[in-house]
């Protein structure tokens, strides 16, 4: 019998994080063990608490094969750790997820548990290549079915000669490797050579690849292109339909891979974005950020606040840091005093609000004389005491500009900003192993410390199509130091014309061809 235990069999859709379901984030939020497919979304896994111990459970990685006879153990000793225990598993698992063998394991053990469906592959990736599987014209009906064993093998217990005269769409899972024989099988017994095929590669994301044939020429067709599973196979006049009804392929980024190296709180309006274009979305985040250790400093500033007339902050993460000290030390927000706050723009200004202080002065932009133009609206600075919070590798030249002013300036470091070395979401893996068509920064720091992880110039001297995007030309200089030039710019917090300007520079290289 289960000590408290419990099993979640949750799907986790067929690649797009965005069609996860509402019930598995949920439960996936309050896991205490996380064992993952191969093909899930890695991306999902940031939705499981930090403390979580995190399993892959693929059977894709020659590396790393797990066999079901291992999961099924695997699932039992955990839970009867009595551990809340989510099993990952991609597209639906009680659709060739071998979810219901799992299922049956449990049952079998007293384990309770609880299935979540998830969006299948079997639909939903045609549906991204436009193709409907149903159609009042074309086919009313929809046979789903594996093609994993070779027709008419020992193994195999699909009904292909059956299925050659059933009418309606036929949609064949995980038989990518034997679509030739598939295809001469159905043409045998009785299916039109001319019947239309697709087969749609890595659906649902931003490396979709979808061919399109015949069953008597796509044989040729895959061997020819090359394509790469997991696929999914469609068979019937619907395909036809694709020439009117294909969406997603045609979106300004589809086909680039861009790696992101912003936070990945501080991303998400960028990625959000980038992934509605139909680009593939790599994050590697370049900075982490942590309290500083030598907090001496810091504590005297807090210990004088009164005494200041400005409190400046350069970003969003120092301000948090800022304030969760002052609350540490003070154990109230009225000890900030009556100092006017200034934030190095709009989202450290948006983060002072967050707090429920108004901020006097809010910059533009990062530069040096927005900044100060923005501090000066409100009066002269000559004799004004200012106190400059920001990390301990800031290179921002403020408190010179001030000082130049005739201000009093005390720069204190309330956070420090060190090279990120995690990958949560295999993006950093996925990029030294295929390159990106573009990698987008938002600061210098960002730029030096993925420079340290990865050395930049010979990652783009090992991808020579991959192209840089800034979204400040102020930070160019870091580019230049390294001997680099970036092909688009834009202005900071501004992800629209950030786009705008990576769509223009990939249309001006297509002319170009």
């Amino acid at each position: 019998m289960s000590s408290g235990g419990i099993v979640y069999l949750v799907g986790a859709g067929p690649g797009d994080a965005g069609l996860f379901t509402l019930r598995g984030a949920e439960l996936l939020g309050s896991a205490e063990v996380v064992i993952y497919d191969g093909l899930v979304n890695r991306e999902l896994l940031r939705y499981a608490p930090p403390t979580a111990e995190v399993i892959y459970g693929g059977k894709h990685d020659r590396t790393r094969c797990v066999s079901q006879a291992e999961l099924n153990a695997l699932l039992l000793t955990k839970a009867r750790e009595g551990k809340r225990v989510v099993r990952l598993k991609g597209g639906d698992p009680f659709i060739f997820g071998r979810g219901g063998e799992e299922a049956e394991v449990l049952a079998a053990a007293g384990i309770p548990f609880e299935v979540v469906p998830g969006v299948s592959s079997a639909y939903s990736v045609p549906a991204y290549a436009g193709i409907p599987l149903t159609h009042r014209d074309l086919s009313s009906s929809v046979t789903i079915v594996t093609g994993h064993d070779a027709p008419l093998s020992a193994a195999d217990k699909v009904d292909w000669p059956g299925l050659a005269n059933l009418p309606g769409t036929l949609v064949v899972l995980m038989g990518l490797r034997n679509i030739p024989l598939i295809a001469e099988t159905l043409i045998t017994h009785g299916r039109p050579p001319d019947t239309p095929v697709a087969i749609i590669s890595r659906g649902t994301t931003g490396r979709q690849e979808t061919l399109v044939g015949t069953l008597d020429t796509i044989a040729e067709l895959t061997s020819q292109t090359g394509i790469a599973p997991p696929a999914v196979t469609v068979i019937g006049e619907v395909v036809d339909l694709r020439q009117k009804l294909s969406w997603f392929e045609k979106r300004p980024l589809f086909g680039r891979r861009v790696a992101v190296t912003q936070r990945s709180d501080l991303a998400r309006p960028l990625v959000a974005a980038l992934r509605d274009r139909g680009a593939e979305v790599l994050e590697v985040p370049a900075t982490r950020w942590a309290p500083h250790p030598e907090r001496a400093e810091l504590d005297k500033a807090l210990a004088q606040l009164r005494s200041y007339d400005w409190i400046l902050f350069t970003n969003p993460q120092g301000i948090d840091f800022f304030f969760e000290r002052l609350l540490q030390v003070h154990h109230d927000l009225r000890q900030l005093g009556p100092a006017r706050l200034g934030a190095y723009g709009p989202r450290a200004g948006q983060r002072l609000r967050d707090w429920h202080l108004q901020p006097a002065a809010v910059a533009a932009d990062h530069k040096t004389s927005i900044i100060i133009e923005a501090i000066t609206k409100c009066g002269s600075v000559c004799g004004q005491r200012f106190l400059v919070l920001r990390g301990d590798n800031a290179y921002e030249k403020v408190p010179e500009a001030l000082e130049a002013l005739g201000a009093v300036v005390n720069v204190v470091s309330c956070y420090s900003t060190i090279p990120e070395t995690e990958d949560l979401t295999g993006g950093a893996a996925a990029l030294v192993e295929g390159g990106a068509d573009w990698i987008v920064f938002a600061s210098g720091l960002a730029i030096e410390h993925f420079h340290e992880r990865f050395d930049l110039p010979r990652l783009m001297a090992r991808f020579p199509h991959t192209r840089l995007a800034l979204a400040s030309d102020s930070i160019q200089r870091a580019l230049e130091k390294l001997g680099l030039q970036a092909s688009a710019f834009a202005q900071p917090n501004d992800v629209e014309a950030l786009l705008n300007a990576m769509i223009l520079a990939e249309f001006e290289a297509h002319e170009q061809l």
